[in-house]
């Protein structure tokens, strides 16, 4: 009973919103005298654990750092490779997403990239749109700074329009511009491969968010380091004294 009772708690003290920087990939292919694409293509594996943990475990949004806007400054046979393989993953993983109720959407300034890539975007977010399962962000030309200033931008052109003075605007109105103004904001900020700043990544959106740094590549990050984040974040937010093994017999269930 005490068990059931734990496991309860545990599952109600999960965090709704977890948000991740993927790091590490380039630095986890390098240790294996690999290139960095292969460090690329391991991460995609992280990626559906994180996700398929995340489902099971019940948690309402993940949203995935997968390419910020800095990245452009990246070496250009670096920049194609990896929009490339974004483009198979996005074909490869939608129908999987879309068979276990998921709801991918792609928050970004997705103007920059290929027309057959904008074209697979909206193909992806319309296949999963009516899903009621949980939803995927995934980060891509994305910036917190630009989020902010897109929404700024969306508060102004009301202003104008509807003759609002400064003393009207509030925290609601700017938030209901950005790119998750339906979603419950980020509990947990999970960043792999030890570097310890948040880089530019929902901004707004994280500001009373629990960070946990791992020194973990992001190509090892498996179902048991998402269960050893998650029990941090309830030991940190809620005082439960929740267990990585509790959290790994959520999943269980």
């Amino acid at each position: 009973m005490a068990d059931t009772i734990d496991s309860a708690l545990c599952a109600e003290s999960l965090p709704k919103h977890v948000a991740i920087i993927m790091d590490g990939n380039g630095r986890w292919a390098k240790a294996k005298g690999k290139p960095r694409v292969f460090g690329h293509k391991a991460g995609v594996e992280a990626v559906r654990k994180a996700v398929s943990t995340a489902n099971r475990l019940g948690i309402k949004v993940v949203t995935l750092f997968a390419f910020s806007s800095e990245n452009w400054r990246r070496p250009e046979a670096e920049v194609s490779l990896l929009m490339e393989l974004f483009m198979t993953v996005l074909g490869r993983e939608v129908k999987r997403l879309h068979k276990n109720n998921i709801r991918l959407r792609i928050i970004g300034d997705t103007a920059r990239f290929s027309s057959r890539l904008q074209q697979k975007i909206a193909e992806a977010e319309a296949l999963t749109a009516d899903n009621t399962g949980m939803v995927l962000n995934v980060a891509a030309n994305y910036g917190g700074q630009w989020d902010i200033l897109q929404a700024t931008k969306r508060l102004a052109q009301q202003v104008a329009e509807q003759g609002l003075t400064a003393s009207d605007i509030t925290e609601d109105m700017l938030a209901a511009g950005l790119t998750t103004a339906d979603l419950p904001d980020v509990d947990l900020l999970i960043r792999t491969s030890g570097e310890c700043r948040i880089s530019n990544f929902m901004l707004w959106q994280a500001a009373y968010a629990e960070l946990y740094f791992t020194e973990q590549h992001w190509p090892d990050f498996d179902e048991a380091s998402f269960a050893q984040a998650v029990a941090w974040f309830v030991n940190r937010e809620r005082r439960f004294g929740c267990t990585g093994e509790q959290i790994q017999a959520l999943l269980e269930h």
